[in-house]
Parts: C-alpha cells; sequence; structure tokens
C-alpha cells in the first residue's frame, strides 16, 4: 500500500512547551488528566474527510493547487475512493486523532445511476469498517451531501420539486444507516442550500412544512434501525444562498420548537458561521448550552476581512476560552466534538501542510481547554453571574416570576414599598481582565 505523507515518519506526538519539533504537540497531551478525565476525552477531536482529503484547494477564481493524486481524474472512481481512504486513515493515525467525520459523496462517487450510487456506498463503508478496525480510529458523526450536486440547486428538503425533496431523503437515509453501520456517535444534517435566493420565487410556508417533514421522516428513521446516536443541525446564515431557514442556534430552536422536533435535535455549531450570522462563536455556544440543544463543535475560524466561510485552522485562544468555559460548565460533551472543519490555505500545498494545521490548532484548542477549566475550578465566572441575578431567588424575584403576580400588581408593590432600583456596575472590564490574566499565567 502506498504511503501518501512520507515525511511524518512517527506519530506525531506530545513534546511540551519547549519542543523546537514542528511536527509536535505543545499542549496537546491527550493523556493529561484534567478535572478527573484524560484531555483526549474532553474534547473528542476529529478530522473532516471533506476539506482534508476531497477539496483540491480550488476556489471560485481558480483550479485546484493541492497534490492529490487520487483526485486525478481516475479511469477507475471506486479505486481512486479507496486510494483516497488510505490517504485519510495514513494521516489520522500518524495525527493521532480519534475520531473522524464524513459526508456520503466523501468517501464514495457517483455511480452511472442511483442503485450504483448505494452500491458504491456500501462498498466503501465497509471498507472503512475494515480500516476502523485495523486502526482504532472511530466516527463522531456522518453526513449527507445534498448541496453539490445540480439536482439540489434550489435546495434538497425544501426545494419546489417534490422528485428532489424524494432524491434527498433516500440519500439521507443510507447515509444514516452507514453512519449507524460504522458505530457513528451522531448524525448532522447540514442545510447547505436550504433557503432561498429571492422571494419573488419563494413560498415560505411551504418550504417550512417540508423541512419539518424531513426532519420528522429522519428522526422516525432514527428510530426504526436503532440508532442510539444524537441528530444534529449546523445552522448557517447564507453562502451559498441568500438566506438559510437554519440561520443560527436561536432559529433552529425556534423551528424545532415550532414544529415539536426540540427533543430529537440537537445543534452542530461551526465557529465561522456564527461569524456569518453577525454573533461570535461565544454567543452561539451559550445559546446552545443555556437553551439545551448543544451538541457538538466544527472547530475553525473566519477571517474578519473576508465575508465568507474562509474555514480556516483556529489559532486565537481568547476567541475560545470563554465558549470552552460555557461547553465545559454544562458538562461537556455526550455525543459531540471538535470536528476540525477547516481548509488549508490554497498556498499551502505541501501535503506535510496538512499535519502543521492541525497541530497548530489542537494545541491552541488544548490551551483554550486547560485555562477554561482553570476558570471553573475558581469560579472566577460563575460566581460573578451567579451573584449578579442572586435577586430572582430572593422574595421579590421569586413572586415575580410566579402566576400570582401580574403588570398591575407588580406596579402596586413599586407604588407601595418605593422601590426605587440603584445601577450596579456589569463589571465588563473587571472580568475581561481575569480572562485575560488567566491566559497569560497559565504555563500549559
Amino acid at each position: 500500500m502506498a504511503e501518501f505523507f512520507t515525511e511524518v515518519t512517527e506519530p506525531i506526538r506530545y513534546e511540551g512547551p519547549d519542543t523546537a519539533n514542528p511536527l509536535a504537540f505543545r499542549v496537546y497531551d491527550p493523556d493529561r488528566i484534567v478535572a478527573g478525565k484524560r484531555l483526549e476525552d474532553h474534547l473528542r477531536i476529529a478530522v473532516c474527510y471533506w476539506h482534508s482529503f476531497q477539496w483540491p484547494g480550488s476556489d471560485i477564481f481558480g483550479d485546484g493547487t493541492f497534490d492529490r493524486p487520487w483526485l486525478d481524474n481516475p479511469a477507475d472512481e471506486m479505486a481512486a475512493a479507496r486510494q483516497k481512504m488510505d490517504a485519510a486513515f495514513e494521516f489520522f493515525t500518524k495525527l493521532g486523532t480519534p475520531y473522524f467525520c464524513f459526508h456520503d459523496r466523501d468517501i464514495a462517487p457517483d455511480g452511472a445511476d442511483y442503485g450504483e450510487t448505494v452500491s458504491n456506498l456500501h462498498q466503501m463503508v465497509d471498507y472503512a469498517a475494515e480500516k476502523m478496525e485495523q486502526t482504532g480510529v472511530k466516527l463522531l458523526w456522518g453526513t449527507a451531501n445534498l448541496f453539490s450536486h445540480p439536482r439540489f440547486m434550489a435546495g434538497a428538503s425544501t426545494n419546489p420539486n417534490p422528485e428532489a425533496f424524494a432524491f434527498a431523503a433516500a440519500q439521507v437515509r443510507h447515509a444514516l444507516d452507514a453512519t449507524k453501520r460504522l458505530d457513528g456517535q451522531s448524525y448532522v444534517l447540514w442545510g447547505g442550500r436550504e433557503g432561498y435566493d429571492t422571494l419573488l420565487n419563494t413560498d415560505l410556508k411551504q418550504e417550512g412544512a417540508q423541512f419539518a417533514r424531513f426532519l420528522e421522516m429522519v428522526a422516525e428513521h432514527k428510530r426504526k434501525i436503532g440508532f442510539e446516536g444524537q441528530l444534529f443541525i449546523e445552522p448557517k446564515p447564507q453562502e451559498p444562498t441568500k438566506h438559510q431557514y437554519d440561520y443560527d442556534s436561536a432559529t433552529v430552536h425556534g423551528f424545532l420548537e415550532r414544529f415539536d422536533l426540540v427533543d430529537e435535535f440537537q445543534v452542530n455549531i461551526e465557529v465561522n458561521h456564527a461569524t456569518l450570522a453577525g454573533h461570535s462563536f461565544h454567543h452561539e455556544v451559550a445559546y446552545a448550552v443555556q437553551h439545551g440543544i448543544f451538541g457538538s463543535i466544527d472547530a475553525n475560524r473566519g477571517d474578519p476581512q473576508n465575508g465568507w466561510d474562509t474555514d480556516q485552522f483556529p489559532n486565537s485562544v481568547e476567541e475560545l476560552v470563554p465558549p470552552l468555559h460555557e461547553i465545559f460548565g454544562a458538562g461537556g460533551f455526550k455525543y459531540g466534538g471538535f470536528n476540525f472543519d477547516t481548509k488549508l490555505r490554497r498556498q499551502s500545498v505541501d501535503r506535510t501542510d496538512l499535519f502543521h494545521g492541525h497541530i497548530g490548532g489542537i494545541d491552541t484548542l488544548a490551551k483554550a481547554t486547560l485555562i477554561a477549566f482553570d476558570l471553573l475550578e475558581k469560579e472566577t465566572l460563575t460566581k460573578v453571574r451567579r451573584d449578579r441575578y442572586a435577586g430572582w431567588s430572593g422574595d421579590l424575584g421569586k413572586w415575580i416570576l410566579s402566576p400570582d403576580s401580574s403588570l398591575e400588581a407588580v406596579a402596586d408593590k413599586v407604588l407601595a414599598d418605593g422601590i426605587d432600583p440603584v445601577p450596579v456596575s456589569g463589571r465588563q472590564e473587571v472580568l475581561e481582565n481575569l480572562v485575560n490574566r488567566a491566559i497569560w499565567s497559565d504555563p500549559s
């Protein structure tokens, strides 16, 4: 079997903060015990199949720049798919990450008809099962590509053509079956084109009903096949459509509540999608955690000078600490994890660059995690937040929120008791300083 990453001769290991080896972890020690648990088990890191092995390094203005022999227009597409999987599992094992994620079309090519397409997927799932058995690498989640093919140009489940809906349903059925076959932890629905380009030809109510029925079907099939993992929806506001129905965590939550699906789905939050929605990553995580729909993370970042999904490797500890504080403060992951949904830059053409990107991103994530746990242990932020809302645990706060109060009764009490609230500092600068000091003082 050919070796594709020949410059990396040994698995990537933790060598500590003083190492000069660029192909080593400085912070991420998978066996380090943090709050009674291995760091690897806290983070549950996955490598994404699509950007790392399926993407040739192209953009809307130029062809692919990467050296990916398995993408070189092979005559035998299934042989190329197996070669791609060989390269992927070589990378997973050399990097030392425990999980991977995939779309159905990442691992198996389309056939001459849909029957052959399904057959191709089943063959590649069997091949993946062999690879997983040999290496110990596990599947964090699977999903279906319902956005690349022209049949989905007007959406998948929200398409005005019911035949497109039917085709998408068939595709998800087999992708979910494949995920169960590979003992995946969860399954993601990513609505890449579930939205509209113009309202002039769009029936919002009709498309919403279609989307809801599609989600119901997926949940029904999950139960039918006995899949014990979690179903996720990945919020994204736009790009490629003008507006997408899964705009952000709050939008998804409202939709799930509206159609009585909130017990079936959680959210898989991508950092760069939060940026596109005009939010911070911290906001998206905090909303999901505090409303009980948090599930998993696509770890990446956007470029503030770019208005689209650049999917760069995370490199800012400062940006990651607050959302990680939310995640681990709520107990961490059950089914999800940190999937590195990340792209190399088009000029990073060496195959080894794929290692450098992941090593830097994983070390950044690990350092932010250690700081978040330190803040949690000391209650640096949680005590301030708790104290700020302490009044709502007192007699007045409890009474206001109870059915016994009313607008009139509250108004009368203000008059009778002479209530005149005194402003209290929110202490934002103090808290920002405390977070920064935790970052600066962390020796990792």
